[in-house]
């Protein structure tokens, strides 16, 4: 996997702090985002992001807080491979159900000498979030607790934790044995010669290997005779990378009382006392897992990092595609406001009947030292023509961005769909997100008609009439704001026949009294505040499914950022 691209400035803003820190720090950023959409091997790396928290709070920080808190050894395994029966037979009391039904273990069973007990029924150390219940308890009871069994057989310092089966038919119990095995200073995995091959038992073994746990395997019930059984089974740990896990082999024997006879279990009796009694080979064994699992992490949370990575990536992605959709429609805005589509029926109409009927020429006032004075300053109110030309103009321009507007929604809507995470996103929402949003025709409105007066006030302005018709000509200003709207708009450039031969008489008139440079200035700013103007609009519209994002609460680019550095201030800290 490969970090990000500031590694260097990570390392440098790194500072050293104690382990528990650290690991505290780490466990705050692996806790701090989910994995919410959609994507190939998401249901892995949420699982990756569990196990990460769950060995976090059930094994690295308590062991790390109290490295003399007891040891904790987890028997696990598939249903019927005799866990219970071997708890049992270590012990030497019947402190765990065993029988024909499955699973016989409804309860997680932890069996610990009475010194250790009350570390045990504490809550607040490992396992903090199970229960506790004093035993022995009825077989009713189920759920996240644990049953607390005392024995003066087994040595102080040391817990047997009977898990529930692996492939339990319980759904709580695949959990309760996958968060046990996180929290276990030592793993001993119980299978048989009848299914040592399963799949099953392997994806066990390597998950052992992989958190970095010390191992001991125990394989029960080998027949007379059944040397070629051990010695493929010793064959496949090795095959495995698993050569280095304390091996036991139990022979097919009677079972009584829920126990073997006890010299059947002397091996991995003997191999428990030497690591609990023995303080040098108790400490080895800590830091033999803490070190196992403190060294997956340096793979383990970049790989999940990564993860969210792919999390960015899509977000980002997704966010691009609403980008490109509004983009796309707003290049089309803009030529359809050039190419002349925008000046037809209604406007068409209100523009032939202002042009030709003498407003047009009643917009400009000859006479020989008024250059410069402005009709509308003479008039109250526009005549007739002029006011119904600026309405249909204002009409047809909302219109065309308001079909614009839905076009693009419709379009993000689209885009989303045709990817899963999107999809996801969507869900419930496209029949809110595939069109413009309510107060849009508001905004358009205010927007159009502001551009219009706008334009009027650039004639204003910056329409200084050309020297040579200055002494002769004054105009009105909003008459010909609306001369130059026609011709922006493309007026001519159309397959309209336009009668009279009018076509270019915006450009024709504008360019004689303004000049080519000043029209071509004016011509400029006033398109580009109108597309402004609706790309200000666009991006209102387009925070929609921003805010579909972030409700849904994608990660962001500080995520991963954030992990690596978690990773690296832990690296430090060791």
């Amino acid at each position: 996997m490969t970090p990000p691209a500031d590694q260097s400035a990570i390392k440098r803003a790194a500072t050293p702090l104690p382990l528990d820190e650290a690991l505290d720090d780490l466990r705050d950023q692996i806790a701090s985002f989910r994995f919410v959409l959609d994507a190939p091997g998401v249901e892995e790396a949420r699982t990756t992001q569990q196990d990460l928290l769950n060995q976090l709070d059930d094994y690295l920080l308590p062991r790390v807080r109290r490295k003399d808190a007891p040891l904790l050894v987890v028997l696990s395994g598939s249903t019927g491979a005799g866990k219970s029966t071997l708890v049992n037979t270590l012990v030497g009391e019947r402190v765990s159900a065993t029988g024909v039904l499955r699973p016989t273990t409804s309860s997680p069973i932890l069996v610990c000498h009475p010194d250790d007990a009350d570390w045990w029924l504490d809550e607040r150390y490992v396992l903090p979030g199970f229960g506790r219940v004093p035993g022995p308890a009825p077989d009713a009871v189920v759920g996240d607790q644990l049953v607390i069994m005392k024995n003066d057989v087994l040595p102080k310092g040391l817990a047997l934790l009977d898990s529930p089966d692996v492939d339990s038919v319980f759904e709580d119990h695949h959990e309760f044995a996958s968060q046990f095995l996180s929290a276990a200073d030592v793993w001993i995995c119980v299978t048989t010669a009848a299914r040592y091959a399963d799949a099953l038992v392997w994806r066990l073994l390597h998950r052992a290997r992989d958190h970095g746990a010390t191992l001991g395997v125990v394989l029960s019930r080998v027949p007379e005779g059944g040397e070629e059984i051990v010695e493929h089974f010793t064959e496949m740990l090795k095959e495995n990378g698993l050569e280095q896990a304390a091996q036991f082999v139990i022979p097919e024997t009677t079972v009584s009382g829920g126990m073997l006879p006890s010299e059947a279990a002397d091996e991995v009796q003997v191999w428990l006392g030497g690591i609990s009694e023995d303080e040098d080979g108790r400490a080895d064994v800590i830091r033999s897992t803490l070190g196992g699992v403190l060294d997956t992490f340096r793979t383990r949370v970049p790989e999940l990092a990564a993860k969210v990575e792919e999390q960015v990536a899509l977000r980002t992605m997704l966010r691009e595609e609403v980008e490109a959709a509004y983009a796309t429609g707003l290049a089309e805005l803009d030529e359809a406001t050039r190419n002349g589509s925008l000046l037809r029926g209604e406007v068409l109409a209100r523009w032939q009947d202002f042009a030709g009927t003498g407003d047009l020429e009643r917009a400009l006032h000859a006479g020989r030292g008024q250059s410069g004075h402005r009709g509308s300053s003479r008039r109250k109110r526009s005549p007739a023509r002029v006011r119904a030309l600026k309405a249909a103009l204002r009409s047809a321009l909302e219109s065309l961005i308001m079909a614009s507007a839905e076009r693009s929604a419709e379009e993000v809507v689209n885009r989303w769909q045709s990817r899963p995470a999107g999809a996801m996103l969507l869900a419930g929402r496209e029949e809110a997100l595939d069109r413009a949003s309510a107060e849009l025709s508001r905004r358009v409105t205010r927007a159009v008609s502001a551009w219009q007066d706008h334009i009027a006030e650039l004639i204003r302005t910056e329409g200084v009439t050309k020297r040579s018709v200055a002494k002769f000509v004054s105009y009105d200003d909003e008459a010909l704001a609306l001369v130059l709207m026609v011709g922006l708009f493309g007026f001519g450039t159309s397959e309209i026949a336009v009668e009279g031969g009018t076509s270019a008489v915006p450009q024709r008139l504008l360019k004689a009294l303004f000049g080519a440079e000043s029209l071509r200035s004016m011509s400029a700013k006033a398109r580009a505040d109108l597309r402004g103007r609706i790309g200000m609009l666009f991006d209102e519209e387009a925070i929609r499914f921003g805010q579909v994002l972030d409700g849904a609460g994608v990660p962001d680019e500080t995520t991963p950022v954030q992990l690596y550095q978690a990773t690296y201030n832990l690296e430090v800290a060791r």
